[in-house]
């Protein structure tokens, strides 16, 4: 792959206003945006995903969006060789590659690199699957407590896979993803962030606004399609949470309260990741306007990280 004279990264936890930033940036700069929302990947998820519509898009090309199928799976390994592909042709058109998103796990893939690790053993991950949480966590700090102050202790998915590799390598996840490497790429990493309380506002407004927009229907709709929980779509927060107050487990005020709450939560775990690398620099975001914000990332890069510009 032909080295990329700069890649522009944009990230930050969810409803900070990535996309709004990326896309002013990609106008000032002839930027094309790659996504790195870890639900964007898949069809249909428009509405529980505040994925950018069209107008929105203002022209400027995005990739990655829409490009799994509701019910298939898409994995950081892939992720990371379709921005490989994609940075590649983005140059060869003259643009500047924009890579904007929260999903931690596919921006480790690229920044830092990722470890792949054995193949799933079946009979093991199931075995491992009927013990309660709790134990199960209990062990992994135990086995490998580096892995285990990154991983939330309801995270049950990457618990067992960490306890899995361990079991079959006996060797701590953590150790072996040491090994992995960024590619070799000139990434110039942005973080947007916003004051406590204004951004837990925010999370609230789209939650609000999703409600507002038809974020049930959509659910109704995605289930209708055959979206279920063993989909890896369906782990999205929004949908198990809609699909509660669908079935009748829940109120309607319940579930604007649980998404608030659980999009915080989630916000929160992808702060705690994005802190732990250095190479982010930071912009406060309160009460600016996407328009100022990329205004300043583009005086920066002249300043300090070399030429965007073509």
């Amino acid at each position: 792959m032909k080295q990329a004279d700069r890649v522009v990264v944009i990230l930050g936890a969810t409803a900070v206003g990535k996309s709004s930033v990326a896309t002013e940036l990609a106008l000032r700069l002839g930027g094309e945006i790659v996504s790195a929302d870890s639900r964007a990947f898949f069809r249909g998820l428009d509405i529980v995903t505040d994925k950018p519509s069209i107008e929105q898009r203002r022209g400027i090309p995005h990739h990655l969006i829409d490009v799994v199928p509701l019910t298939g799976k898409y994995d950081a390994m892939t992720f990371r060789s379709d921005v490989e592909a994609l940075i590649s042709e983005i140059e060869s058109r003259g643009h500047l590659p924009i890579i904007v998103g929260g999903g931690t796990l596919y921006l480790r893939a690229i920044l830092r690199g990722i470890f792949t690790g054995p193949s799933a053993d079946h009979e093991l991950r199931q075995a491992l699957l009927r013990e309660p949480s709790d134990e199960l966590y209990a062990r992994l700090q135990k086995v490998d407590p580096e892995a285990a102050v990154r991983i939330h202790a309801n995270d049950r998915l990457r618990i067992v896979r960490a306890l899995e590799v361990h079991t079959i390598t006996g060797q701590p996840i953590s150790d072996l993803q040491k090994e992995a490497t960024p590619l070799p790429l000139d990434f110039a990493v942005f973080g947007l962030k916003m004051e406590r309380e204004a951004h837990r506002q925010a999370i609230a407004a789209r939650v609000r606004e999703m409600l507002a927009n038809g974020l049930i229907d959509e659910v109704r709709s995605l289930r209708a399609q055959g979206l279920s929980p063993q989909h890896q779509a369906y782990r999205t927060i929004g949908i198990p949470e809609t699909a509660a107050f669908l079935d009748g487990q829940i109120s309607r005020q319940d579930l604007e309260e649980r998404l608030i709450n659980n999009t915080w939560s989630l916000a929160r775990r992808q702060m705690a990741w994005f802190k732990r690398n250095s190479s982010v620099t930071w912009i406060d975001v309160t009460g600016r306007s996407p328009q100022e914000v990329a205004k300043e990332i583009d005086r920066f890069s002249d300043r300090e990280i070399g030429r965007l510009k073509r």
